[in-house]
């Protein structure tokens, strides 16, 4: 058991708690001010899944010993809530290209997460992390689909695919190119 990979992972939990938050609020005004009624139940879903994830998240913080930044959490509440409010001006499509290269920067923060818990002795979480990096990938894909459904994104260029869903599970502890590449 690593104290250095402990340290890392209280880090990385710290920043997708409060992370988690942004999204949140930010995926509340994206679904409310979206037209189609598709994209607002599954963008409200996302939303759901994000409070999730803090959930979670919080629980293995509270089992690590480690305080919420207070600090943090005001930031991530006032940039989601902005996030979630300029969805109303923005439109449709920037909301989703942003989304869509946030979730792809959770799937490895995940990962990550993952790795420095199987390091640190906390293999009891490794399966949940994982599964939150998938959630995150099935999060990217929705927001990617919906740029490429629309006229303007299908001409603009994207971040990166995070690789296939099933490579989550497959490369854990590896650093292979098919899902490791951060853009």
């Amino acid at each position: 058991m690593s104290s250095s990979a402990e340290s890392g992972l209280a880090q990385i939990l710290q920043l997708a708690y409060s992370g988690e938050l942004a999204a949140a609020y930010a995926y509340r005004g994206h679904w409310k001010s979206s037209l189609r009624k598709e994209d607002r139940e599954r963008i409200r879903e996302i939303e759901e899944e994000e409070w999730d994830h803090r959930r979670l998240v919080g629980e293995m913080l509270a089992t690590l010993g480690q305080k919420i930044s207070p600090l943090r959490e005001l930031r991530a509440h006032c940039i989601g809530r902005t996030l979630g409010a300029l969805c109303w001006i923005t439109g449709w499509l920037a909301p989703m290209i942003g989304a869509g290269a946030l979730e792809r920067r959770n799937v490895f923060e995940y990962i990550t997460a993952a790795e420095f818990a199987r390091d640190s002795g906390h293999e009891e979480w490794i399966d949940c992390l994982l599964e939150m990096a998938e959630v995150e990938w099935e999060h990217e894909a929705y927001f990617r689909g919906g740029v490429d459904r629309h006229w303007l994104g299908r001409h603009l260029p994207l971040w990166e695919r995070p690789g296939q869903k099933a490579d989550i599970r497959a490369q854990f502890g590896h650093s292979g190119p098919e899902l490791r590449t951060q853009s």
